[in-house]
């Protein structure tokens, strides 16, 4: 049998599509390399120097990575390659920040590169002195910026300089939740909890967690909060996300109500659990201002700091948690993609990728629902085309994405799914204010006050609504568990994690067939089609595909 993989001297690995070994070469080389493109027949991937220090940090090694390129791969592996792989491997580690009396040294058996740290202008600011030819001073509270700049000359540091222990919160799981249900941490969730705190020593306190949504993220954090058992900072989306991980905290675990704070635009509290948005954190009167709400960072003693869908920090929240290296920091996110590139700040500022759980891996064990992908493709009328072919791109896409020919196809999938509990999704408030007032159906946005939001939520999870529609505020951290259809009218450019987290609010898994539908209606030869695929790159990264239909062959299938 012909091997589905060949492997490339510019580091690309091109994966053919048709080939029987496909899904078990995809699933071997994700950990390590990243999809770029994915068209019909042949799937481009690129080991990056950044996605070999996650997978030497999640606990790969060389040797594995060589012996799962040589099993799929056609031709020989360019030499080249190799010694990339090696290369890049070997540098997780080969810089270390460890503590040693009261100071954080940098240390590395490579006394050449040391030197040449010394020498580099854009690092020598936070070097304090040279202690001799293996270690270097570190200024007092450069720890997060020292690792900045490093890994932006290629150099990624493992951090083993510790952490403050926090003061003491007595937190415990229950047993059975206070809803009355028998709670216990299932088997991939414990393995996540576990890599994270690596028996407590200095291997854990940073890093990231990549689960898929539904998958039970917040769980984790609870589960590192029992172990920690100190006084810990939760940073979410929004305060939506905000009350349901306090309502989470108190059906899981032992933690009264008194003992958790919400730090919100409504509420100001600082207690030994804190919840705080981000929205909160940056805000600031002027652009000239000072964030006035970053000292909640230092307004307690934190043991842990919880960075929810960390993929979305704010940079000014990266900018303050490079000096708060200190504490613990624990990231979760379905997918590590950054849309604004800072990917190696993430793995510097709040740490590396300790674990990672491909998304049909738990479809298969019905963790998640099995969802079904579907592409729908309108024409643009001709009237509307005329305008569209002379206008600039940013128009076009805007033109395309509300295309009044996508409410027919929205409104025949709401027929088919009559039954079912159904999300439809947008990006334009305009278009989604005119197909909430068409079909005479509730709309969710950011203008929406957050109590009604809670109220529209809770009446759609009881059944008393059966469609929502929803703006980009219920891409993150919503927990609608029923919700088992997905109808995407428009979306953001070509945002990959935007694409995950919209086919995530419908991926808890379900009672009966355990199936979720997910649609993307677009318009058909136009720059929507284009944006439409760099969407999906992720997702068919973790083993999705989806059915394309043109209008004539949906109302075929549909009818």
């Amino acid at each position: 049998m012909t091997k589905p993989l060949i492997i490339q001297s510019d580091n690309t690995l091109l994966l053919e599509v048709n080939n029987p070994e496909f899904e078990n070469a995809r699933d071997s080389i994700s950990p390590f390399a990243e999809l770029e493109k994915s068209p019909e027949h042949i799937h481009t991937y690129r080991i990056t120097p950044l996605s070999l220090w996650n997978a030497a940090a999640s606990g790969l090694t060389y040797k594995d990575i060589i012996e799962k390129l040589t099993f799929f791969s056609r031709y020989e592996i360019p030499q080249v390659v190799i010694a990339t792989v090696k290369e890049q491997m070997n540098r997780y580690g080969l810089l270390k920040l460890i503590k040693k009396n009261n100071g954080i040294i940098l240390v590395s058996r490579d006394t050449i590169l040391i030197n040449e740290i010394l020498n580099h202008k854009k690092i020598t600011e936070f070097i304090d002195k040279k202690i001799d030819d293996t270690s270097i001073l570190i200024k007092a509270n450069f720890r997060g910026h020292i690792k900045q700049a490093l890994i932006k000359i290629g150099f990624p540091v493992e951090d083993l300089a510790g952490y403050e222990e926090g003061d003491p919160c007595s937190i415990s799981l229950r047993e059975t939740t206070l809803k009355g249900h028998p709670f216990t941490i299932r088997d991939y969730q414990q393995s996540a909890i576990n890599s994270f705190y690596k028996g407590g020593g200095l291997g854990g306190g940073s890093g990231i967690i990549v689960l898929p949504c539904g998958a039970g993220k917040t769980i984790i954090g609870i589960g590192e909060m029992a172990l920690y058992k100190t006084e810990t900072l939760i940073l979410v989306t929004n305060t939506v996300a905000l009350r349901q991980w306090k309502e989470e905290l108190l059906d899981k675990t032992n933690l009264t109500d008194h003992m958790i704070g919400e730090f919100s635009g409504e509420k100001k509290e600082i207690k030994p659990v804190t919840i705080a948005t981000y929205n909160i954190l940056t805000y600031r009167k002027k652009k000239t201002d000072p964030f006035v709400h970053f000292e909640i960072f230092n307004s307690k003693n934190w043991g842990l700091i919880i960075y929810d869908e960390v993929h979305l920090l704010p940079a000014p929240v990266f900018r303050m948690t490079s000096e708060i290296q200190s504490k613990r920091r624990l990231g979760l996110t379905a997918t590590l993609i950054r849309e604004d590139g800072m990917e190696s700040d993430v793995f510097s500022l709040i740490g590396p990728k300790k674990f990672d759980l491909p998304w049909k891996v738990l479809e298969k064990t019905s963790w998640i629902a099995k969802a079904i992908c579907s592409e729908i493709r309108v024409e643009l009328p001709d009237d509307i085309r005329a305008g569209y072919s002379v206008s600039r791109d940013r128009e076009k896409f805007r033109i395309a994405s509300e295309n009044f020919r996508k409410y027919k196809i929205a409104e025949k999938i709401i027929e088919y799914h009559k039954s079912s509990n159904i999300l439809i999704i947008g990006q334009y408030i305009s278009q989604l204010k005119e197909f909430s007032k068409k079909f005479k159906l509730p709309l969710i946005s950011g203008s929406t006050p957050v109590a009604e939001r809670e109220n529209l939520y809770q009446k759609f999870r009881t059944g008393e609504i059966k469609i929502l529609v929803v703006s980009k505020v219920a891409n993150f951290s919503i927990d609608l568990p029923d919700a088992n259809v997905a109808v995407q009218i428009s979306g953001t450019f070509g945002s990959r994690q935007e694409e995950a987290q919209r086919l995530g609010r419908i991926l808890r898994p379900k009672r009966g067939e355990n199936k979720a539908y997910f649609y993307t209606i677009i318009s058909s030869n136009t720059v929507e089609e284009k944006f439409a695929h760099n969407r999906q790159l992720f997702l068919t990264e973790q083993g999705y595909t989806y059915i394309i239909l043109n209008e004539d062959m949906f109302f075929k299938d549909f009818s």
